[in-house]
């Protein structure tokens, strides 16, 4: 490596996941054209990797902030783009980065512009899910197990239930750094006991220990935030249960898919089957979904779609026009129709023209197609890098200030609790 060139993070080489990093490189000559890259290796021990061309300044300097990428991964001015384009090596291959005590490392380096180049500078930007004093509790009671992440602080704080497809901690604690008290249950645990029939209850219970876990809860009702299978989940638990005073659904069905979903030992829902010969395979190896399901507005699917008007509490629809698993926008569309029809007004919806199924919390690797997590197939997820980088920067901040503002939380709600 070069002793003169530097690359500089900022404004720390340390951050939390969802926040940006600025990358510098100083000491390169004048006009001097090189490549850049990143690398990561995520949980299962898959790497990802990016390269872009950059074109030093006249003092031997490139900000990313401000340089357009000349080739490689993308171009154009793209601050984050090095890590928002990160690659997997094997194809079809999700970043797993799902468990909140370990950073996540990202590699930066400065390479000569000629082949693969020799290294001339880097840099490791160490990435946070857990900020500092936030606790992180295992929690396992009856017939779920999860994750609770306290803020540092007294409270009172909102609290949140985030309903993962399958367990993740990354949604949950980043959102504790942000002053909510997060319980993290999946959908689908690792023996996929549900996957015959769901119950309404297992995920009631784990709606009322967000409250009993902690003192710090100062919000009168819960959120709950989730995307795909868990998103018929949140609006069944808002269109039954007592106490969701605020709902995040991302790209999921309005109606019930898959199982038939019971509550209080009834079956209160039937389920939405698949039509496999309407998947439509790709040269890719992956294989779009989006038109498998039945359609929920369909006479013989009237026992499977959710009853939303039932719901009293505030309700945030999410849909990428791009996604390839499910017709979020389709389904978006039906429910404002049928809440207004209802004369209700408890909704509000965002759509995101160019972005695909995943919508996470931001700065990680974008996913076009990875393994199914029920199906264990590759499917494509649909979406456009750039756009949908920049739709998960705008929903996560979408997120947080809709459940500030929809769940009442003060003081005189924690003594009660004491």
């Amino acid at each position: 490596m070069s002793s003169q060139v530097r690359v500089r993070l900022l404004p720390s080489v340390t951050c939390l996941f969802d926040e940006p990093v600025r990358v510098k490189v100083a000491g390169l000559r004048p006009r001097q054209v090189v490549t850049m890259r990143a690398r990561s290796t995520d949980e299962k021990g898959v790497v990802f990797s990016s390269s872009a061309t950059y074109r030093a300044d006249g003092s031997g300097e490139i900000d990313l902030d401000r340089d357009p990428s000349l080739g490689g991964s993308y171009v154009g001015v793209e601050p984050m783009g090095l890590l928002c384009w990160m690659r997997p090596e094997t194809p079809h291959r999700y970043f797993i980065k799902d468990k909140a005590l370990q950073p996540l490392e990202v590699k930066f380096s400065v390479h000569k512009e000629e082949g693969e180049g020799s290294m001339l500078a880097e840099a490791t930007n160490e990435r946070l899910l857990m900020g500092d004093g936030v606790r992180r509790l295992p929690v396992k009671e009856g017939s779920f197990q999860g994750v609770l992440f306290t803020p540092p602080g007294d409270g009172p704080f909102p609290a949140v239930l985030d309903l993962c497809s399958l367990m993740s901690e990354k949604r949950a604690c980043l959102l504790a750094n942000r002053d909510f008290v997060v319980l993290a249950v999946p959908v689908y645990n690792d023996n996929r006991e549900n996957l015959h029939e769901m119950h309404l209850d297992h995920f009631e219970e784990a709606n009322s220990l967000t409250y009993v876990h902690t003192y710090k809860v100062g919000s009168r009702g819960v959120g709950v935030v989730s995307q795909s299978k868990g998103g018929e989940v949140v609006l069944s638990l808002a269109a039954f249960v007592p106490g969701v005073e605020a709902v995040v659904w991302i790209n999921g069905c309005n109606g019930n898919v898959l199982t038939p979903l019971f509550y209080k030992n009834h079956q209160i829902l039937s389920p939405l089957l698949f039509d496999h010969s309407k998947v439509i395979h790709t040269e890719s190896g992956a294989s779009i979904v989006k038109y498998v399901l039945q359609n929920p507005l369909a006479e013989e699917s009237k026992y499977s779609l959710i009853p939303i008007e039932q719901a009293e509490g505030r309700l945030l629809f999410v849909a990428s026009e791009d996604d390839l698993k499910w017709d979020s926008k389709g389904y978006v569309d039906e429910m404002v129709e049928r809440l207004k029809h209802h004369g209700k007004e408890n909704f509000e919806s965002v759509c995101y023209t160019k972005a695909g199924h995943l919508l996470e919390p931001p700065y990680g690797p974008y996913c076009a197609s990875s393994l199914h997590g029920v199906g264990h197939f590759p499917v494509l997820w649909g979406g456009e890098s750039k756009a949908h980088a920049a739709a998960e920067v705008h929903l996560w901040r979408k997120i947080q200030e809709f459940f500030r503002t929809h769940l009442r939380c003060d003081a005189t709600a924690t003594e009660a609790k004491l």
